[in-house]
């Protein structure tokens, strides 16, 4: 099975304009997931609209695709950048250009995702552990998901999911297992064509969550697990705790 790997990266983010560019650890954020996702597919590219975000691809000599600047989502921008390299592939998975911290392991969880030939959308979650307190499980800008019995999606929410019935909230992540939603997506390249054609639904102009118009359409999304945690990057706030735990891993080498 052939797999291409599109990175969008967009420079005129509304909380942190300029993101895929930050410094971190003495290279751009874009730069470090680029890096680690070539490690395991043959076929990656940056996706962008902004020549400084293409000139540092180039600078490290990546691959990136310009693309319109107009796109709704980064699954547009991901399909324009697949149509554009000329490359047929069976799979194309979109990586966020903001989690600098993406695992290989992680990745090839995606991968096998599309062991199942039913398979028409993959993505990645992560339990949230017995002990996280509720301000971090209710936060809204960390999705929960519920799964079904065949590890498929069954709903996304920024609202902690499902409510737990008769327990101090305080509680709830010890008496259940929660899962977070880790921004990573890998989707048949026939199947990626279609989303990218399909209107809003009401579900996501409620949570502004993507995915959410691909469940209301009648798609299937199937989930790969990690336990692995990641730093995914949407404000400044976010950059400086990357860059502590950047420093965290680098003395552990040391």
């Amino acid at each position: 099975m052939d797999f291409i790997a599109i990175i969008p990266a967009r420079y005129s983010s509304t909380r942190f304009p300029g993101k895929p560019l930050a410094n971190l650890g003495g290279k751009p954020i874009v730069q470090h997931v680029y890096e680690r996702v070539a490690q395991l597919f043959e076929h990656t590219y940056v996706a962008t609209d902004d020549e400084r975000i293409a000139h540092a691809i180039e600078g490290f000599s990546g691959r990136v695709v310009m693309t319109r600047s107009d796109h709704r989502s980064g699954t547009d921008r991901c399909y324009e950048a697949y149509t554009r390299t000329g490359l047929h592939a069976d799979v194309v998975v979109n990586v966020q250009g903001d989690e600098p911290f993406i695992a290989l392991s992680q990745l090839e969880a995606v991968k096998r995702c599309f062991d199942d030939g039913a398979t028409q959308i993959a993505t990645l979650v992560r339990p949230f552990a017995a002990d996280t307190p509720w301000e971090t499980l209710a936060n809204p800008n960390s999705p929960k998901v519920v799964v079904d019995g065949s590890d498929c999606a069954l709903y996304f929410s920024r609202s902690v999911i499902p409510y737990i019935r008769g327990v101090a909230q305080r509680e709830w992540a010890s008496v259940h297992t929660f899962y977070k939603h880790i921004g990573i997506y890998a989707y048949r390249a026939d199947v990626l064509r279609q989303l990218v054609a399909l209107p809003q639904g009401q579900l996501e102009k409620a949570e502004s969550l993507e995915q959410l118009r691909w469940l209301q359409a009648g798609f299937r999304i199937k989930v790969g697990y990690t336990a692995t945690e990641t730093i995914g990057i949407d404000t400044p706030e976010d950059l400086e705790r990357a860059r502590e735990f950047w420093n965290a891993l680098s003395n552990q080498t040391l």
